[in-house]
């Protein structure tokens, strides 16, 4: 597998300010590729690194859906029990249909706070509301849970954010405890994600990039930069906002594929497509519980995978069963983190096809 001239490539966009981050390639405890690039902190000038803790956006879902696995693998979460059942959600348009296996597979139909697939603002979010009133769990609960639903339960698929507040909801009800702290416990310490946590941006925490994002001017051109500290909420939820690192993430890939975390019933479920969701040139795209699957033309599984992106965040976590590769990537820019998770997968698939 080469990757020859990629990090030539990728200094050559960072140094345009395209790029800012870190990329992570393992074959086993083998290193394939790593890299850093651009600036943890642009008002400081401090370089990023490949200890740096970036805000993972919705790669968090999947420590969300690994922490229910884990309460089902217990006894004390039933995947297919009602969650209404689970959390209050009295006077909204929640359907008493809605399982915890619909909000993980975004098959629940309900509403979301921001519909990405539609094109909706999720800063939009904050115009009216004070983004750093919202720090506990339910405090999402308004932004959403009024709405009327997009489906009846189980008879589409479509992406949803708001799902993975509900679970997040049921955790805590089920747990007695914060979703923060039973992450925590239940994934990143069981995991070894020694570098892994939920960091609020107001506090001064170490290591951690901060997010931001080019003003662009009529012409294309950037005109200055702006923070994301008033685009979304200061501390991670269930459905996005944990940090970690690019070698964490490898090892939550590897630690679920091995059994670490989950029992070997809940982990081939949680590895397994559950969903439809669309095509791609690349093949079909399938939804699991909280992963992605890229499928072949004759099904196999290409790839499984989570990505993510805010304002002044994007990520990825990959594994290539093929190739025996995990792919981490992690960003402090929305700006240029899709063209890098392109051309990864470019230059993987295009060497697999040459195996092949």
């Amino acid at each position: 597998m080469s990757f020859t001239g990629f990090d030539t490539w990728l200094a050559a966009r960072a140094a345009e300010d395209l790029f800012s981050g870190v990329v992570l390639i393992r074959r086993g405890t083998e290193t394939v590729f790593s890299g850093s690039y651009g600036w943890a902190s642009r008002r400081w000038r401090v370089p990023n690194t490949l200890a740096t803790r970036f805000d993972t956006a919705s790669v968090t879902k999947l420590f969300t859906a690994v922490a229910a696995f884990r309460l089902a693998d217990e006894g004390r979460l039933e995947l297919d029990a009602p969650i209404a059942g689970l959390v209050d959600l009295r006077g909204t348009t929640i359907s008493p249909e809605v399982t915890v296996r619909h909000l993980l597979t975004h098959t629940s139909g309900i509403a979301d706070d921001a519909d990405e697939e539609a094109g909706e603002s999720y800063e939009a979010l904050w115009e009216a509301k004070p983004v750093y009133s919202v720090t506990r769990t339910r405090d999402h609960l308004p932004n959403f849970a009024y709405k009327k639903p997009m489906f009846a339960p189980g008879t589409g698929c479509r992406y949803c954010n708001a799902g993975y507040l509900l679970v997040g909801m049921a955790i805590e009800e089920v747990t007695g405890t914060g979703y923060r702290d039973h992450v925590r416990e239940a994934v990143f310490a069981r995991a070894g994600m020694a570098d892994s946590d939920f960091f609020d941006r107001r506090d001064p925490a170490p290591d951690v990039a901060e997010g931001w994002d080019p003003v662009v001017g009529t012409e294309g051109r950037i005109t200055g930069w702006q923070q994301n500290i008033f685009s979304y909420p200061p501390i991670g939820s269930p459905d996005g906002g944990a940090h970690s690192t690019v070698d964490d993430l490898v090892r939550f890939l590897r630690a679920v594929r091995g059994g670490e975390l989950l029992s070997a019933e809940s982990t081939s479920r949680f590895l397994t497509p559950q969903v439809p969701h669309h095509e791609s040139a690349d093949g079909d795209v399938w939804y699991g519980f909280g992963l992605e699957f890229t499928l072949g033309a004759d099904g196999e599984v290409r790839n499984h995978y989570k990505d993510g992106g805010n304002t002044g965040a994007c990520a990825l976590a990959r594994h290539y069963p093929a190739a025996g590769l995990d792919v981490a990537m992690l960003s402090n820019l929305t700006t240029g983190g899709l063209a890098v998770i392109r051309e990864i997968d470019r230059r993987i698939t295009r060497d697999l096809h040459l195996i092949t």
